[in-house]
């Protein structure tokens, strides 16, 4: 009796597992619009934030410049915005991945690789360098400074199984809009997120700055292959009324999280577009890494890293997807 009880449970738990374990189990986004980028001479596009009235832009080539998008035509042109970052802090990362780090950067450029851009409720602007785990905060008025982030957070990061590899460390951030609370994405091998709060001039962990870490392999869309596996990833994290989404690049999905614990609430997905033969690159993961939400939709953005699609596109591309049927706050 009781373990019959036990199996008709599990029954019906399986359909809320497929949902929450399987990309295929998202419900598609529809496409509102594709938008090619010019005037990012390196490409790269990386992150993408809503600030200031505007959409702007970073790629991880790039150490003195942010981009302001103008949106006002079908093909956007990227306008430079330089600044001046100090000089990087010491980094709690380990000697080794520093300097792989050094070396890719004097071979492709990009020193900071900046990986993300966030935006608080007064203008100011943050950056993620992934090479040295660090945050640059740009203000809306006065010079860029680098965030004294607490140095436990990269050493519980490690210690929970992230940040252990070169090139798959801080790939996105957000911050809320009082710009007292910052989100940081671990990209895979582990992945997870990670939270810090301001204290006057310091970045504090609070009891623990890890809300999630995970590994293990993400089965890739039907449009791929069903029989492919890739590490499960974070590509770029952001802030939206109340809650955390993260971009899963292998999984091609946009997931909503209980910004306190990271937990996953629910998905979409976007693969029926961004797999469409034209669009394809001739890559084994997926290329999106920059992502943006508000009330209207999302903005998806490609790291191409100059590839051309199988349409011959080679510069960045950004998509413009309706929010679902409720809001992306409605529940399952």
């Amino acid at each position: 009796m009781i373990r019959a009880a036990l199996t008709a449970l599990f029954a019906l738990a399986l359909p809320a597992l497929a949902q929450a374990g399987s990309p295929t189990a998202a419900p598609e986004l529809t496409l509102l619009g594709e938008h090619t980028v010019d005037g990012m001479p390196a490409g790269n596009l990386s992150g993408l934030a809503q600030c200031r009235g505007a959409l702007w832009a970073v790629s991880d080539r790039d150490d003195q410049v942010m981009y302001r998008l103008n949106t006002s035509t079908p093909d956007w042109h990227a306008a430079a915005v330089g600044f001046e970052a100090p000089a990087v802090p010491s980094s709690e990362l380990p000697l080794g991945l520093r300097i792989r780090a050094w070396a890719a950067s004097s071979v492709r450029g990009g020193d900071l690789d900046f990986e993300g851009i966030s935006c608080d409720a007064q203008g100011n602007l943050y950056l993620v360098s992934e090479a040295h785990a660090a945050v640059l905060q740009v203000p809306l008025a006065g010079q860029p400074q680098w965030l004294r982030l607490d140095p436990g957070l990269v050493r519980q990061a490690r210690g929970s199984g992230m940040l252990l590899r070169f090139n798959a460390l801080f790939e996105g951030l957000a911050i809320n809009p009082g710009g007292d609370r910052l989100w940081l994405a671990a990209e895979r091998e582990g992945r997870g997120l990670l939270v810090t709060h301001k204290r006057q001039t310091t970045w504090d962990c609070d009891g623990g700055c890890v809300l999630l870490s995970e590994s293990g392999l993400e089965t890739l869309p039907a449009q791929l292959s069903s029989h492919t596996q890739m590490p499960r990833d974070f590509s770029d994290v952001t802030y939206f009324d109340g809650k955390l989404f993260t971009l899963e690049r292998n999984a091609y999905r946009i997931c909503r999280r209980d910004a306190n614990s990271g937990s996953l609430e629910r998905c979409w997905s976007f693969a029926a577009e961004a797999l469409l033969p034209s669009r394809r690159y001739d890559a084994p993961y997926g290329l999106t890494e920059a992502l943006a939400i508000d009330v209207d939709g999302a903005w998806v953005g490609t790291d191409n890293n100059q590839w051309s699609r199988a349409d011959g596109e080679r510069r960045p591309v950004v998509w413009r997807f309706a929010a679902p049927a409720g809001g992306w706050s409605a529940a399952p």
